[in-house]
């Protein structure tokens, strides 16, 4: 099954000039998701992890089934003041400014592997800023996967640890 013929592609969304990749379609076919779900869950479980971590929003789509099927525990990474109780932050440059990612104080432990995962990578800020984020609370990051990335953005280039895709598209 090729899984691009399940993803649309939105011209001009959110802004002219851009392509927006939509995973929306895929996650409405049982069969095509089933499949996706299957070959990210192989991608994944090669780096023998112990915690999947989702970056908010539609990495959540993402990473809490695959850690349900893997029998793994799952972790929110959301934007700042959007997770109960006490946080670890990190902020991040962004092309104009700056934004910061939080996780909860016990969402890791010190050694704990985990696999961080997205539906997209553009530009890999976020992802390399989530890389980051864990390290400095002590977990061991050992890999990072999307069903999307965007090869023309140069997204990869940022991360510095194995990096898996379902689909990449050149432009």
């Amino acid at each position: 099954m090729d899984i691009k013929d399940h993803i649309r592609a939105i011209p001009d969304f959110p802004n002219p000039g851009i392509l927006f990749y939509d995973i929306s379609t895929l996650l409405a076919e049982p069969d095509a998701w089933q499949v996706a779900m299957g070959r990210m869950a192989k991608l994944i479980s090669q780096h023998r992890p112990d915690v999947l971590a989702g970056i908010e929003s539609r990495g959540f789509l993402v990473a809490a089934p695959l850690a349900l099927k893997l029998g793994l525990g799952f972790v929110m990474v959301r934007k700042k003041g959007k997770l109960p109780g006490p946080t670890n932050s990190h902020q991040y440059a962004l092309e104009y400014g700056t934004d910061t990612i939080e996780i909860q104080d016990d969402a890791v432990q010190p050694g704990q592997r985990v696999v961080i995962l997205d539906d997209l990578l553009a530009t890999g800020g976020t992802l390399a800023a989530s890389i980051d984020l864990f390290r400095k609370v002590g977990a061991e990051v050992v890999g990072a996967a999307c069903m999307v990335e965007l090869n023309f953005l140069g997204g990869r280039a940022k991360l510095d640890v194995p990096f898996d895709t379902l689909v990449a598209y050149d432009d």
